[in-house]
């Protein structure tokens, strides 16, 4: 009995670490946006890109800026988002670097508003 105790402790901590990894380390994400100088275009809060036509980060949620990333890393294909900019940015990425980028980003105060 005990060993089974021990052995769903173990899995139950395993997973726990899995989760947050899987979430993303904004540390490491706020690192990697001025390793790749993503303020350059996207303003240093994130907030004030240099062109209107870019967007604000800052705030945005998670799963959307993940699914961004990588849909710029896809490029022209299925579900790809198709930018020279962009494309040549992320594609040195790994999974888990877009992971932690997303996870800054997202915990920045952004000026979005959001109507209900």
């Amino acid at each position: 009995m005990k060993k089974l105790t021990i052995a769903l402790a173990g899995a139950s901590l395993s997973l726990l670490s899995l989760t947050a990894t899987a979430g993303g380390n904004a540390a490491n994400g706020e690192a990697l946006t001025k390793k790749y100088n993503c303020a350059a275009c996207h303003g240093a809060d994130f907030n004030s890109p240099i062109d209107p036509s870019y967007p604000k980060l800052a705030g945005q949620h998670k799963d959307y800026l993940e699914h961004a990333l990588i849909a710029y890393k896809r490029g022209d294909g299925p579900n790809g988002r198709a930018n020279a900019i962009m494309g040549g940015q992320v594609k040195p990425l790994s999974d888990q670097d877009v992971k932690d980028i997303a996870a800054y980003l997202h915990s920045l105060k952004g000026s979005l508003v959001l109507k209900r």
